[in-house]
């Protein structure tokens, strides 16, 4: 079975777009007339709004990369749709995971904080767990346009072990990001937005973009314009 690639494209971007807006719901403050000043709030809820940053970029880490990744596929099958499906399976846990461990941050780390650590530490696992989901969901995607004719140009044998470290090292920081979650949640934390720093500036193989004259306008298909 083969699919219009531009299906692939527009059902990934309408769930990219939905757990991204998702995040900001749990970006929210006490009305006015409370004990609590709005400065006072804002203050201590610092763990909120670093969570949501670092899920925001994430999530349009990934939304970039992927469109770099499919943009160079010349055939979309079943095995690629249920390996985007994993993908985006995680994708939308994200929101959940952002304001689970925002929460148990933000109540562990206030003064007189009434959460144990324990708690904080599994919300930290948890957001880990989810982005090592994704990262392997990613990396299962990549392994898949290494092997038959699935793109347009194949990456050279020489690189690809390269590009796996590049795709899929986030996965093993994300496994110490987990395992130190245990012992010190706040250190997990640091981790895994210094993972999104990371791939802020790393790029998916150049070599994977469509050359001129394989893709369509609406990279549909391999019979159209340039689509790079």
């Amino acid at each position: 079975m083969q699919v219009d690639r531009s299906r692939l494209e527009a059902f990934s971007d309408g769930v990219f777009a939905v757990a991204i807006t998702l995040l900001a719901l749990n970006l929210i403050v006490a009305r006015p007339g409370r004990d609590d000043t709005l400065l006072h709030q804002l203050g201590t809820h610092w763990p909120v709004f670093v969570a949501y940053l670092i899920s925001f970029f994430m999530i349009g880490i990934v939304w970039v990369n992927h469109h770099a990744l499919v943009r160079g596929i010349a055939v979309v099958d079943r095995t690629l749709l249920f390996l985007n499906l994993v993908l985006l399976l995680f994708v939308v846990m994200i929101p959940w995971a952002t304001a689970t461990v925002a929460n148990y941050l933000a109540a562990y780390l206030a003064p007189h904080g009434s959460y144990a650590d324990r708690d904080t530490q599994i919300a930290m696992m948890l957001y880990g767990a989810v982005f090592l989901g994704m990262s392997l969901g990613f990396g299962a995607m990549f392994e898949w346009t290494l092997h038959g004719e699935h793109m347009y140009r194949r990456l050279p044998i020489d690189k690809r072990w390269a590009a796996r470290a590049r795709f899929v090292g986030g996965a093993v920081v994300y496994v110490i990001a987990i395992v130190i979650a245990q012992f010190y949640a706040v250190a997990s934390f640091v981790i895994i937005a210094l993972v999104a720093v990371y791939y802020v500036f790393e790029r998916t193989p150049g070599a994977y973009q469509a050359p001129a004259g394989d893709a369509p306008a609406d990279a549909g298909g391999p019979d159209g314009p340039d689509a790079s």
